[in-house]
């Protein structure tokens, strides 16, 4: 079976292979990685009050990334004669540069922001920048932007469900609860697909169909390991690999399942199809793994001991934002011990 095709398979050299070209980034050296891992990483420390500058890129067609900095996710925004549609808006103290960033492109006004998540560092920036848009509705424009996401985003930020609660007009004004949402904005449709139980239980991945790119919010961050807080969050590791497996159905490939469709994660390099396959294919061989020794009896401790995650490590077990490898293991493991059937035949007691 080649290294391409989409179903997972078992560990072998060419995904092995694989792991190097991920930690390069999509189209960079080993050199130009470090580099952007060391800025990325002295951004992230940054002051509360974050002073620097926000990077700019055009991804494809419509589409622009403004880079993750000051604690924030990266933002994404689409521009055209309709305005500027805007996804994610990082956090409160780098919203002016945030809208800065947006105005150095484009003088077109901020009509829709677009929330991937109820997370405050994808939410953090939506009062200053909705405050300076205005949406055209059904009764003509306002002098505000309108809101959108899954009504799980809602259910969050307004303390419906949990602990955290935002100000209210930082809250979704439109929110969906089926499958999807579509928009056209800009000549081309802009798809949201909801994806439950997948970082969040309110997870959204915005697709600009024309421009063929993805936005893919917390569900995809090759930086690190995937943060699981089903108690705060709502998320799962299952959940967020059929989430990683849609988008692989999303993304159309020039050749070899590389280059074609873009994928922009929540930090870390713009990705290709290739580049989200090497990041699932991790996750479900970690999954079978620890399931595996689950199914043997073994203790949390002794699944630690048995290093499940060793070959992956030095990529994803860095930890950029306090998220550590015996963290998720300690989630995946909780997710299995009460999904896993211990009454197989191939279930045996682990020795102490």
């Amino acid at each position: 079976m080649s290294c391409n095709t989409k179903p997972a398979s078992a560990v072998g050299l060419c995904r092995l292979a694989a792991t190097v070209m991920l930690s390069v980034g999509l189209f960079g050296s080993p050199a130009h990685a470090q580099k952007a891992r060391a800025t990325k990483n002295a951004k992230s420390a940054q002051p509360a009050e974050f002073a620097g500058e926000l990077d700019v890129m055009h991804v494809k067609g419509n589409v622009y990334l403004i880079g993750a900095a000051g604690g924030g996710a990266h933002s994404v925004f689409q521009i055209g004669p309709d305005g500027v549609v805007v996804v994610d808006t990082q956090t409160p103290a780098t919203s002016a540069k945030l809208i800065a960033a947006i105005r150095k492109v484009t003088p077109e006004p901020i009509r829709i922001i677009l929330n991937t998540s109820s997370l405050p560092d994808h939410t953090g920036g939506n009062v200053p920048v909705t405050k300076v848009g205005k949406f055209i509705g059904d009764r003509g424009e306002i002098n505000v932007a309108s809101i959108k996401g899954h009504e799980g985003v809602l259910n969050r930020m307004s303390g419906v469900l949990g602990t955290t609660t935002s100000p209210e007009e930082a809250w979704p004004t439109d929110v969906y609860y089926t499958g999807t949402m579509d928009l056209h904005m800009n000549g081309e449709p802009v798809i949201l697909i909801h994806h439950p139980a997948a970082a969040t239980d309110g997870d959204s991945v915005v697709f600009f169909r024309g421009s063929d790119v993805v936005v893919a919010g917390e569900i995809f961050t090759p930086d690190s390991y995937p943060v699981i807080k089903p108690e705060e969050r709502g998320g799962s590791l299952q959940g967020t690999i059929d989430a990683l497996n849609r988008i692989i159905d999303l993304a159309v490939p020039v050749m070899n399942a590389q280059g074609g469709t873009l994928v922009v994660p929540a930090y870390g390099a713009i990705a290709d199809e290739y580049s989200v396959v090497i990041y699932r294919d991790m996750l479900t061989i970690v999954r079978d793994r620890i399931a595996d020794l689950v199914k043997r009896g073994m203790t949390l401790d002794q699944v630690k001991a048995a290093r499940p995650t060793l070959d992956y490590d030095g990529i994803y077990g860095t930890a950029p934002r306090g998220w550590t490898t015996n963290q998720f293991v300690e989630a995946v493991y909780r997710e299995l011990s009460a999904t896993v059937d211990k009454s197989s035949p191939d279930h045996a007691t682990a020795s102490p």
